[in-house]
């Protein structure tokens, strides 16, 4: 009988990392759905960018109150859930607070914890006060599940946290009193004042108060873990390789597609023969389309971007196109992508592979008076505080719609007739260039 709970542990603790593990597989699978791209090179550069951007929250700062609040929870929860460690072994071998003999190191563990713990809650209840309460435009516009997701985070981490401090309230009332397997041990500069709660309970009392929230904590952490999936917050994780796998070229500079680049070289080759058999790295060079209509054309670091987004809405609240009224909305570009990506990811679950369902990205998701208000200045891709560009996927679906179905916008037609017939993006014949000097 003494082994039940450490048996019904191992099993909350298999199955809550299992069923996280599979979901995590379709997360993988579904990025590697996108076109390859090679992102191999200048690895100590990639590294020191991860380390600043995703580690250091080196661009999350930039906006000062967010930032520092962000830092309080990203630092707090990891750091807190050090202790899940403890919990586990604790969990799996029967003992309590294992760790207790490393004396007054692990009194400063517990105190820092504690004090974290402290920190986060106040700064979740900023969070939600700044979503919910102040009219902050970029917050206001989400609606539905984007909105609610915010908000079950925020829940979760007061959750996770109160539990952490009744947890160690109760413990240490049991330690006082002296509670067998309730050594003295850790420091509880918060709990200490939530522990007279707790006066005059017994010991049963308190034993079921701490044994609860210690069940409810990891149990709480197991759930938090498996929800990430399901939501934005998924960039806990993502947020790492995403910005280690960032372009590094200037912001200002676009991809030439291959094809493109080898036909005009082609052209302008005066000893080429136009008719000579294309070389196999040339046909394998050949895109079946040129840029992309659906996430499958996209490449599999644009749909790591797409899970990595988290909904903040810095993006949209810096591009000038949002803000002069047109439609374009960075944020929206990147939700779009990372919902089609689920629903091409829930139909290969359905039936072994892709059934075409007749739907894509372009025009299902996102329209082409998204794509081309677009003024392609960067400015989402600097305002996003873990490297995401919305702007690489705009140029690819822009690209399509110019070179697959022809349909760029009037104006854009007319000036590349313009740079063919003319040589020059106005409609003036070259003979007449110099007419101006006559004047």
């Amino acid at each position: 009988m003494q082994y039940i709970p450490n048996i019904l542990f191992v099993i909350v603790l298999v199955a809550g990392i299992g069923y996280f593990t599979k979901n995590i597989r379709k997360v993988i699978r579904n990025i590697r759905l996108g076109q390859d791209v090679d992102r191999s090179d200048k690895k100590g550069e990639r590294f020191k960018k991860m380390a600043m951007i995703a580690m250091g929250q080196s661009k999350m700062v930039r906006r000062p109150i967010a930032g520092i609040l962000h830092l309080i929870v990203y630092l707090g929860f990891i750091i807190i859930n050090i202790e899940v460690l403890e919990i586990i072994i604790d969990g799996i071998f029967g003992t309590h607070r294992v760790f207790a003999p490393l004396g007054s190191f692990y009194d400063f563990l517990i105190g820092s914890f504690e004090i974290l713990a402290l920190l986060v809650l106040v700064s979740v209840i900023i969070f939600w006060i700044r979503r919910n309460v102040i009219n902050i435009k970029r917050f206001k516009t989400l609606k539905g599940w984007p909105k609610n997701d915010g908000n079950i985070i925020l829940y979760f981490e007061v959750v996770l946290m109160t539990l952490f401090l009744t947890m160690n309230a109760a413990d240490l009332q049991l330690q006082e009193l002296g509670a067998a397997h309730y050594i003295k041990a850790g420091s509880y500069p918060v709990s200490q004042f939530i522990s007279p709660l707790f006066d005059g309970m017994s010991q049963s009392s308190l034993f079921l108060i701490e044994r609860t929230a210690w069940w409810l904590h990891i149990i709480g952490i197991l759930v938090f873990l498996n929800y990430l999936y399901f939501s934005k917050h998924l960039h806990i994780m993502l947020a790492f390789p995403n910005t280690y796998y960032g372009d590094l070229k200037p912001q200002g500079e676009l991809d030439n597609l291959e094809a493109v680049t080898n036909e005009v070289k082609l052209m302008m080759d005066p000893s080429a023969d136009p008719f000579a058999a294309p070389s196999e790295d040339a046909a394998e060079a050949e895109p079946s389309t040129f840029g992309a209509s659906d996430v499958t054309d996209l490449n599999w670091v644009q749909l790591l971007n797409a899970y990595t987004c988290t909904e903040c809405g810095r993006c949209t609240s810096e591009c000038p196109a949002n803000q002069t009224g047109k439609k374009l909305s960075p944020r929206k570009i990147m939700m779009d992508t990372r919902d089609r990506l689920k629903e091409v990811g829930d139909n290969i679950d359905k039936n072994g592979s892709f059934v075409d369902d007749g739907k894509k990205l372009l025009n299902d998701y996102i329209t082409p008076e998204e794509l081309w208000a677009c003024t392609s200045c960067n400015a989402c891709v600097e305002a996003c505080p873990v490297s995401i560009s919305p702007l690489s996927i705009i140029i690819d679906m822009r690209r399509y719609l110019v070179m697959e179905e022809s349909a760029a916008p009037t104006d854009l037609n007319n000036m590349m007739s313009n740079i063919e017939n003319n040589g020059a993006p106005w409609p003036f014949n070259q003979m007449d260039r110099l007419n101006w000097s006559d004047e």
